[in-house]
């Protein structure tokens, strides 16, 4: 039985993609499940479900009734999903909302979807690579659209969260979710224009994994506020990630080397903080790079 048993657990942007997989997941773990969504989904897996916006003050006081820990997913995943002024708005505000909530009410741990994005680069105007690999939660970064400066501050609202009200708080930078199938199309994808992936260091997690390291998150034992990455083991590129370096980026350091279709991401983090890794991986075979 799940450290999470009768707890009651609410989760904002609960019909998004990693929203109902997670409700679904949870409520199997024995935990009390309220979804906090903003449209209605029949097939939403939850024993108290609420029609709101993350953004207003009082259907997140609503949800968060009774709650003993908080999944903060709602937002507008990507620059496009929105006007600028919508999706930077909407995020930051839906964030510092669910977190000034949980802390006024002294909930404890709240668990917040971040992205690779913080970094900067994935969704950048210019044709900049990253400054080394694997990228890790010291990677420099570069700024140039809305979305990722709003999982950027994100960030920085779940450090002065702990920091005023004493939340511990697991950011989780993801990279593309998605299931599996949807990850097998996008693979292919990269089979074709293997150069279009560098900047997430061709990294993909798995829906299913993603609410087992929200759940993993929950149960931790971390204190503070952290934010790092997760992604599967190895790559969605069939080539082995050397010879893809080697090919798209040879000027730019590598602190180690990898082994075949190694991923060049840190997940060190994620193993050590909250004992995190990839179970659902492609089924890819490994090819010469052409």
């Amino acid at each position: 039985m799940s450290e999470l048993a009768g707890a009651r657990i609410l989760i904002t942007g609960a019909s998004g993609r990693i929203g109902t997989v997670t409700s679904k997941h949870l409520t199997a773990s024995g935990a009390l499940v309220t979804a906090l969504s903003s449209s209605v989904n029949e097939s939403l897996v939850a024993d108290r479900i609420i029609i709101g916006d993350a953004t207003r003050e009082d259907d997140v006081a609503e949800a968060m009734d009774g709650a003993d820990f908080v999944v903060h997913l709602a937002a507008l995943a990507h620059r496009t999903a929105g006007t600028p002024y919508a999706v930077y708005s909407t995020n930051v505000v839906s964030t510092f909302n669910v977190l000034a909530q949980a802390g006024e009410r002294g909930i404890e741990r709240v668990v917040v979807a971040g992205s690779i994005n913080s970094y900067g680069l994935p969704q950048n105007d210019h044709p900049l690579l990253p400054a080394y690999f694997p990228l890790d939660t010291d990677i420099p970064i570069d700024l140039s659209d809305w979305y990722s400066l709003s999982k950027r501050n994100d960030e920085n609202a779940a450090r002065m969260a702990w920091r005023h009200w004493g939340i511990n708080v697991v950011t989780l930078r993801f990279p593309h979710v998605n299931s599996a199938e949807e990850l097998a199309k996008i693979s292919g994808k990269i089979r074709d224009d293997p150069e279009s992936g560098i900047r997430e260091g061709w990294s993909y997690l798995d829906t299913r994994d993603a609410a087992r390291s929200i759940e993993l998150s929950l149960t931790a034992r971390t204190t503070g506020a952290h934010a790092f990455f997760l992604a599967a083991n190895n790559t969605n590129s069939p080539y082995r990630t050397e010879d893809l370096l080697r090919r798209y980026a040879p000027d730019v350091p590598r602190l180690r080397r990898f082994v075949e279709r190694e991923v060049p991401i840190d997940l060190t983090p994620a193993r050590k903080l909250i004992g995190f890794q990839a179970a659902h991986e492609l089924d890819i075979p490994t090819l010469d790079l052409p």
